[in-house]
């Protein structure tokens, strides 16, 4: 044993301790704010509370309770129709980790596609199914896509030249495992073959992906929500 290895075992040891403390100091000061809202607070700033609450107990391994407070968190942002806040609380609970975390973030990415959240969170989203899909997944290549798009779609002026760089890495990066894309020519014939070209073909696929994660655990009523769209 060296003389360096027992300095790293406390330094290993003090940032886990220091990170706990932050965490812990987060959740009080969730929990003070919770306490201090007026009587007249509305269900969304009580949700919004919830959601910091979730987080921290996330960072100090209470993932059962960061769900439940996420979850609740989650049903008030649909009501409310926060759409932003909504996804945000569906990466909270994927982050748990807890059994059910992969169906929430279909419902996450569900709801960014469906909705003009920002196009930054979309990507997310998107790039947790591109990690935990295998490399020759159809299903990675088909998030990947989307995630392209909706940067091209979506995002703003200051922000578009970054989010189109990082969508189009991350499509180059999914092409080059799951069809050993090496060019822009590659690419080009690599989304030809898995029709990754037309919005039309794509997403309907995107969709089929989410309903065959989710199977029949929806918690929202897609129907209702699309015939409410500006143009559904």
């Amino acid at each position: 044993m060296t003389n360096s290895e027992p300095s790293n075992n406390i330094i290993f040891d003090t940032i886990t301790e220091d990170s706990r403390s932050e965490h812990e100091r987060q959740l009080q000061l969730a929990i003070q704010h919770m306490e201090a809202l007026p009587k007249g607070a509305t269900a969304i700033d009580k949700a919004r509370i919830n959601l910091d609450m979730a987080e921290a107990n996330i960072g100090l391994g209470k993932t059962n309770q960061a769900w439940e407070l996420a979850r609740q968190a989650f049903d008030a942002f649909v009501a409310d129709e926060s759409w932003q806040d909504a996804v945000e609380a569906c990466e909270v609970m994927y982050n748990t980790q807890e059994p059910a975390n992969i169906i929430a973030l279909a419902h996450g990415i569900w709801i960014s596609i469906t909705y003009p959240i920002s196009a930054q969170t979309t990507i997310t989203m998107l790039n947790y199914v591109v990690e935990e899909s295998p490399d020759n997944s159809d299903g990675a290549a088909v998030a990947a896509r989307t995630a392209h798009y909706i940067a091209d779609l979506r995002a703003s002026e200051d922000e578009h030249e970054e989010l189109s760089f990082i969508a189009k890495n991350l499509l180059f990066g999914v092409a080059q495992r799951h069809g050993k894309v090496t060019s822009q020519q590659e690419l080009d014939l690599w989304m030809e073959r898995l029709n990754l070209t037309d919005p039309a073909d794509f997403l309907p696929k995107m969709g089929r992906i989410l309903d065959i994660i989710v199977v029949d655990q929806w918690w929202i009523d897609r129907d209702d929500l699309r015939s409410r769209l500006p143009v559904n």
